[in-house]
């Protein structure tokens, strides 16, 4: 049977980091995400038993190496639970740039999971399915859910889940993503995050930043979301750079955007934040009357900026099947 899925991309907000279980992606803590729409990863899926072997390709070109042992690992875990052992064909295409701190593996992996389950002809919900996402990327299980969402540490797939986050905040938040183009090794970030002598003063205060996004979000204080990005954004940064490879992800006209950003909110007392994840591109947050003055002032630094929205979570889209 053949598949085709969309997911979004995601926005951490409040991020994890490191992994317990590399295989299985079980994180240290909890992380809280919004996904960021028109941008999207479509993915089709089909189990071929006359295939002599799978078949996987992102963006028009074969995926080979640890991106496919990647996708290998979720597409066996669905093979297991749906008792299938026929090849798999997946093609795969992104609407936006990826590898440079866009969420490109949260979209891929979700998309592809929900296309996995449904061409296994598996019924599951969301919250399950984000699970099987999970083992390609920790943020694609909260991609899945989509909009506002919450993953939960834990060591197994009951615990270890995305769930949405209720809010009214769906249609305030708008995002002005500011493209800057270095490639990131977030992988490594993760493999050694447990090494640096930061890591342990981030992870005693995140089950806190995580109560205080949720009381945000379920307050419809967009103010205080975006403020506790901000600060989980310099957390984070922190956290990789004082570990064994010290990496700095962020670049000269990374820096320009947010001291950009803190001029707009302190001279022209603008409501606009920003945010990175693992990467040297920065995601602005603003609201809805104040995009057009932040994106303008944005565009003086020379950069591509992309104005997204919040985006829903995975779903199935027959007709924009990919083969």
């Amino acid at each position: 049977m053949q598949a085709t899925a969309q997911a979004h991309p995601i926005q951490g907000l409040i991020k994890y980091h490191g992994m317990r279980d590399a295989t299985l992606r079980y994180p240290y803590h909890d992380s809280i995400s919004v996904s960021t729409a028109p941008s999207v990863t479509t993915t089709t899926v089909a189990f071929e038993p006359d295939a002599a072997a799978d078949v996987y390709e992102i963006d028009g070109e074969p995926v080979a190496g640890q991106g496919a042992e990647r996708i290998r690992t979720v597409v066996d875990h669905v093979r297991t639970l749906a008792d299938i052992d026929a090849p798999l064909r997946l093609v795969s295409e992104n609407t936006f740039p990826t590898n440079i701190g866009f969420g490109s593996s949260s979209s891929g992996f979700a998309a592809a999971a929900l296309a996995l389950v449904t061409a296994a002809g598996l019924e599951l919900s969301h919250e399950a399915i984000s699970a099987i996402a999970r083992r390609g990327s920790a943020s694609a299980a909260r991609a899945v859910t989509g909009g506002f969402s919450h993953l939960r540490s834990g060591y197994d797939d009951l615990d270890c889940r995305s769930e949405a986050v209720e809010t009214g905040l769906t249609d305030t938040l708008q995002v002005l993503a500011v493209e800057v183009p270095a490639f990131k090794h977030t992988a490594q970030a993760h493999a050694e995050a447990a090494e640096s002598p930061m890591f342990d003063a981030r992870r005693a205060h995140m089950d806190e930043q995580i109560d205080r996004m949720r009381a945000a979000l379920h307050a419809d204080d967009l103010a205080a979301v975006c403020a506790l990005a901000e600060a989980d954004t310099l957390s984070l940064a922190a956290t990789t750079m004082t570990g064994p490879a010290g990496w700095i992800y962020w670049r000269p006209v990374t820096l320009a955007v947010f001291d950009l950003v803190r001029t707009l909110r302190s001279e022209e007392e603008l409501p606009v934040w920003f945010s990175t994840d693992t990467g040297a591109s920065v995601y602005v947050n603003t609201t809805p009357p104040h995009v057009e003055r932040v994106q303008a002032a944005l565009a003086e630094l020379g950069q591509p900026v992309h104005h997204w929205h919040v985006g829903g979570p995975a779903r199935l889209t027959p007709d924009a099947a990919l083969f």
